[in-house]
């Protein structure tokens, strides 16, 4: 008998390691996360100061309250891939203007840019996507890592520029080189990790994680002819984002009905 209740115990636990997406938190991290963490609090006043200046922050308060409402959703499940970020002060704004972007500064600052909900006329479930892969960049550690890699960087290049003698020009070729060779492949690959981990955040929020093929066709759509090759972007192919999401559908849709089931946000919608 309690060799079958160890069995079922083990079972049950290696279940739900495997639920859910496989990311993985950024590993080169030289900078302290409270350092990074007040940089980007500082930023994101600086920056919610001159929105306001120009009378465009949080002036729709409908759109605004709605994000807040999403957020709410969301965040309880982002200790998952963070256990730091229940310590986290959470903070979600409105700028009004017609860009295309969201973002979530290290330690939960997120801001809403009007553009990207009326030009892409997103949805809440698709909403919840883009916040989930912009929260997910913080919860992961894509801007810290950033950061060091920069500090690394300049530090190697100052050093090999004065070893060899370098010119000017030269340390400027070598920073491209960097660059090409390690920040656009990397942050490719941070991209990817939030498509994932922010698709299972809104499916644990009940969001319908199918809605990230939308966006991303939208975006497709969007920016028709005006993207990058793939190898020069530091963000992934619309086609190639739309494949890995697909692929990942079956591992996030058991969770997003199990959310529904339970009274999540889909089940509270006419």
């Amino acid at each position: 008998m309690k060799r079958l209740l160890a069995a079922l115990l083990l079972a049950a636990s290696t279940a739900y390691a495997q639920e859910g997406v496989d990311v993985r938190k950024s590993r080169f991290l030289l900078l302290p996360a409270a350092t990074v963490e007040r940089a980007a609090a500082g930023q994101y006043a600086q920056l919610m100061r001159a929105a306001a200046q120009k009378e465009a922050l949080n002036v729709d308060r409908r759109q605004l309250e709605r994000l807040r409402n999403i957020a709410r959703a969301l965040i309880p499940h982002s200790a998952r891939f963070n256990p730091q970020a229940e310590h986290w002060r959470w903070e979600v704004n409105l700028v009004q203007s017609r860009t295309l972007n969201a973002f979530c500064m290290p330690g939960g600052k997120i801001a809403f840019f009007s553009g990207l909900l009326t030009g892409l006329q997103l949805d809440d479930d698709e909403v919840a996507i883009i916040m989930g892969h912009e929260i997910s960049h913080a919860l992961l550690e894509h801007g810290r890592a950033r950061m060091s890699e920069q500090v690394a960087k300049q530090l190697g290049i100052s050093i090999a520029a004065a070893f060899f003698n370098l010119s000017n020009v030269s340390a400027s070729l070598l920073s491209q080189a960097a660059d090409l060779a390690l920040t656009l492949p990397h942050s490719r690959h941070q991209e990817s990790d939030a498509d994932l981990a922010g698709m299972e955040l809104a499916a644990r929020a009940g969001y319908d994680p199918r809605a990230a093929l939308r966006v991303w066709r939208k975006m497709d759509k969007v920016s028709a002819g005006g993207q990058p090759p793939q190898f020069l972007s530091t963000h992934p192919s619309h086609a190639s984002r739309i494949r890995d999401l697909e692929a990942a559908l079956p591992r996030v849709l058991p969770i997003y009905e199990s959310s529904v089931s339970r009274g999540g946000p889909q089940s509270a919608r006419p």
